[in-house]
């Protein structure tokens, strides 16, 4: 070789030697580690197809897609590929089906014959029932395989009991591994003695013992006795479940793929899922997949992200015409407007009206469409119910599921559901309680709400005022609000109390210094009186902020007793009591201190006013007289006022 070239090749060895694996032309103050080189592997686990409903199949294909997505080197199985228990043709059908879903992947698959792959069922059963049918279609019923210094050894679970020649896993004593199995696998253990790991595959995990009797102990002492069996893993139970580790094997069930399923858990492993295992020199690592929890990253386009987004944040539902209820009950048509806000892209839409109560007939209880950009659609319910005087119902729900729909995919974007907004301005009150009552909230689960439409709270001065008995302040606590970069509040985060204002494209504020006290009754009152915000405490003055301008609306609901999220939902409830809220078109507190009343009396410049006096279900009274009940919520209650 000329000496030139020596000197080439000799240059770049030496570069690649020194070549360093971090490059920055930065100073290192901090040192960050680097993973190893050591060469790495990765395969999936599918768990048993079958016991279930045909659909199981599409189960199946979805977790074909995502494996597909996570690129492993391989797929095994577990067994029971087919529903069989059937006669040739049948059995030829779904192994078919089976093989043209897994041959979707983009890897090699291994199959485990499991009792439903292997038993006949019907008239000239043949002594091996389908096993010949098995190995010619899937594979042999025993075998091993090796890849990347590691052994994959399948066992087969479903010989034939040496001295009936019955098949019947529930049986003890026909769990028997046949001598000429025995010797397979002993002569494996010998072979892969060398190797970096050994993983078994087998469909019945009879390691439980109980109707496996106890058939797996000299197994398990002969894969212990190898030294380098990393892991076992089975099916059949329809359900995940690690049993540990014994002499250095870990033993695992998996749940299904698309097969019968319970459902009793999913967190605890009942569930459609698939394994997928990492392999490296000094170990393995495993995780669990539930069927549907893989995305593919280029399927997630930006236009996908823009319109989910736009539909999750614009879209909203109008009421132009809706029925009262009256002492008689509530009989009518509630006329319903949903758009698609999009300029580009379909909307898909599924309205849903349903209602707990059995009273109540609901008629279409849905209607499915697809909106083109911008496109309005109406959507007529008919809804009758009767009503007792004063007797407490639920109102019925108008629930929505919402899609975009690009090329031949679907994004779904968060449902909603929201009640009805049912008048009930003609429905007489009920006689006046002697039991005063507070409403009760819990912090987790309840609120009160009042339907923008039920609100006209004009432009210009307002006072929002209410008695609160806190149990505990959180962090963000919202008392009563309709904000959402717009409207007004009151706040009380970390007990620290607030009034807010959107004016002229900005909020101002009024705060207080001190957090207010828990279990005891506070008056709090926030007053705009055009040119001024003022905070009031208890009657005393806590602080003033100039202010003025137009106050910037919206169409989201009060809620009482937290904040609203721009999709109207309830957040940052309060824990405690409620009582006397009201809300007066007028400035109606002056000066540095007032004595607030405990009953407010209501005027011609009141909106809103809740005594929370009433029996509650589903709603409390507004003795305003303008009929704008407020819906509960959640565990949301009103209690007698004693102890509160």
């Amino acid at each position: 070789m000329p000496t030139a070239l020596l000197t080439i090749l000799s240059t770049v060895i030496a570069f690649q030697t020194v070549l360093p694996r971090f490059v920055t032309d930065r100073p290192i103050v901090q040192e960050l580690p680097l993973p190893a080189e050591a060469d790495a592997f990765q395969f999936a686990i599918f768990g048993d197809r079958t016991g279930g409903p045909d659909i199981g199949i599409e189960v199946l294909k979805e977790a074909v897609a995502e494996t597909n997505l996570l690129d492993p080197d391989l797929v095994m199985t577990v067994g029971d590929l087919i529903n069989g228990y059937n006669t040739v043709d049948p059995w030829m059908r779904q192994m078919q089906e089976f093989r043209d879903v897994m041959g979707e992947l983009a890897m090699p698959w291994f199959p485990v014959a499991g009792n439903h792959d292997v038993y006949w069922r019907g008239p000239d059963r043949p002594a091996e029932e389908h096993e010949g049918r098995y190995e010619e279609h899937f594979g042999p019923l025993w075998y091993g395989f090796r890849h990347k210094d590691c052994w994959f050894v399948v066992l087969y679970s479903e010989e034939a009991n040496p001295e009936t020649g019955e098949r019947n896993f529930n049986k003890p004593e026909n769990h028997v591994m046949s001598g000429e199995q025995v010797a397979f696998l002993d002569g494996m253990l010998e072979r892969t003695a060398d190797a970096q790991h050994v993983f078994v595959f087998v469909h019945h995990p009879r390691w439980l013992g109980g109707k496996y009797g106890d058939s797996w102990e000299p197994t398990h002492a002969r894969l212990a006795e190898a030294g380098n069996v990393r892991a076992v893993f089975a099916g059949h139970i329809h359900a995940m479940r690690y049993d540990g580790r014994r002499d250095g094997i870990e033993y695992f069930a998996l749940a299904t793929i698309g097969g019968w399923q319970e459902g009793h858990s999913e967190a605890a492993g009942w569930l459609h899922q698939y394994h997928l295992v990492t392999v490296r020199p000094d170990g393995i690592e495993l995780a669990a997949y539930p069927v549907g929890s893989a995305m593919d990253p280029r399927a997630v386009t930006g236009s996908a992200s823009s319109a989910t987004a736009t539909i999750d944040k614009r879209f909203k539902v109008e009421f132009s015409s809706v029925p009262e209820i009256e002492a008689e009950g509530c009989s009518g048509v509630v006329m319903a407007q949903v758009t698609n806000p999009l300029k580009e892209g379909r909307m898909e839409v599924t309205a849903a009206l349903v209602a707990d109560e059995w009273e109540w007939t609901l008629q279409p209880d849905h209607v499915h469409h697809v909106l083109e950009p911008g496109e309005t659609l109406e959507l007529p319910f008919r809804i009758d119910r009767p009503l007792r005087p004063f007797e407490g119902f639920d109102l019925p729900r108008l629930e929505f599921e919402l899609a975009y729909l690009e090329d031949e995919r679907r994004f779904p974007v968060r449902a909603r559901s929201m009640e009805l907004p049912l008048m009930t301005g003609g429905l007489p009150l009920p006689p006046a309680s002697a039991v005063e009552r507070v409403a009760d909230l819990d912090g987790e689960r309840g609120w009160l709400e009042v339907p923008s439409n039920r609100l006209p709270l004009p432009d210009g001065p307002f006072t929002l005022e209410v008695w609160l008995n806190a149990d505990r302040y959180a962090l963000r606590q919202g008392l009563v609000a309709k904000t959402e970069s717009s409207e007004y509040c009151l706040f009380a985060s970390a007990g620290r109390p607030e009034f807010s204002v959107h004016l002229d494209g900005a909020y101002r504020r009024v705060r207080g210094l001190g957090a207010l006290p828990t279990n005891r009754w506070v008056h709090l009152a926030g007053v705009y009186d055009g040119a001024e915000l003022r905070l009031y405490v208890d009657g005393e003055l806590i602080d003033t902020q100039a202010g003025s301008g137009t106050r910037k609306t919206n169409n989201l609901p009060l809620i009482i007793g937290g904040d609203v999220d721009g999709n109207g939902a309830a957040t940052s409830l309060f824990d405690g009591r409620l009582d006397e809220l009201r809300l007066s078109v007028v400035a109606r507190y002056t000066g540095e201190r007032f004595t607030p009343a405990r009953r407010h009396a209501t005027d011609d410049r009141t909106l809103l006013l809740l005594p929370f006096d009433g029996s509650g279900h589903p709603r409390a009274r507004d003795v305003s007289g303008g009929g704008r009940d407020v819906h509960l919520r959640g565990n949301a209650r009103l209690v007698p006022v004693e102890n509160n």
